[in-house]
């Protein structure tokens, strides 16, 4: 078997260490003993955009803001179900993760950050929102490992009913605000529903092909 080489290291903002690891084509990020992701189980990064993204097709210039790069499986996902005159914001906290992206797994994103609809934004996903509400068609917040984050005690305030109401804020009418989650969590679906959201839960499976782990996926509506 082909052993696993550490390829880098990155620092994330507020504390711990993300490793960038490779074993053949195959990639993977960790986080201590937790792996984040993995170049192999893309299916409900990109169920994550699939979802979303199909309740814009009756807009011609959507305007969607992606929280986390990640390996990328979301915004291609997106990418390829957008038109050409949508515009796309990607915030990723972690320098090194756009850097990754650009250098050694650049097999993996295939030159999306390159897109002309795509701009990346190195920084908080939250502070985005913020900065200009009414203004996004779909907001997809692929953070940490979900409401129950594992890596920046912080990301649970974009979790907060009040980190909801920024998000709710920051769409526009009949805008949707997706969350990626490993897991399911009751206390969460209420705070969406507490925040003014109509919310519709779904289960999707880590392999494209309905293998691997059983994510979880809310699509939260502001009507």
């Amino acid at each position: 078997m082909i052993p696993w080489v550490l390829i880098e290291t990155a620092t994330v903002p507020g504390g711990g260490e993300l490793r960038l690891k490779q074993r053949g084509a195959e990639y993977s990020i960790m986080l201590g003993a937790n792996e984040l992701m993995n170049s192999r189980l893309s299916g409900s990064e990109e169920a994550l955009a699939n979802l979303s993204i199909a309740r814009l097709a009756h807009l011609a210039e959507p305007r969607v803001l992606i929280g986390g790069l990640g390996m990328g499986f979301t915004l291609r996902a997106a990418l390829g179900q957008l038109g050409p005159s949508a515009h796309v914001t990607v915030a990723e906290l972690v320098p090194a993760v756009v850097d990754w992206a650009r250098g050694p797994m650049g097999s993996v994103f295939a030159g999306c950050l390159d897109d002309p609809r795509v701009v990346v934004h190195v920084g908080d996903v939250g502070q985005v929102m913020r900065a200009k509400p009414g203004i996004w068609d779909a907001i997809l917040l692929d953070v940490d490992n979900g409401p129950e984050g594992l890596t920046r005690e912080s990301n649970d305030a974009l979790y907060s009913l009040r980190g909801l109401n920024v998000a709710r804020a920051a769409l526009r009418q009949g805008g949707v605000f997706s969350v990626w989650s490993s897991g399911t969590n009751q206390n969460f679906t209420q705070r969406l529903h507490k925040a003014g959201f109509q919310v519709e839960e779904t289960t999707a499976r880590a392999q494209n092909r309905g293998g691997g782990a059983r994510h979880v996926i809310w699509r939260a509506t502001k009507d």
